[in-house]
């Protein structure tokens, strides 16, 4: 008998990114982790929310999620 494997999800970097309903990936802007207090408040800003990740590494991370 011969078993059909499934691929399996990355879950690190499941928890860094979002998906959304039309299929975009979305990511965390960098920096945003800690050393944030004596920063202006337009680079606060500027790391709030997410942005979507570039389209020259989007093919690499959906090959690290089978189902996105």
């Amino acid at each position: 008998m011969t078993w059909i494997r499934a691929r399996k999800t990355n879950k690190s970097l499941l928890k860094r990114i979002k998906i959304t309903g039309t299929k975009k990936i979305l990511k965390r802007p960098p920096g945003q982790n800690h050393f944030n207090a004596k920063e202006p408040g337009q680079s606060s800003r500027f790391k709030k929310g997410f942005v979507a990740v570039p389209k020259s590494i989007e093919k690499d991370i959906r090959a690290l999620l089978p189902s996105a």
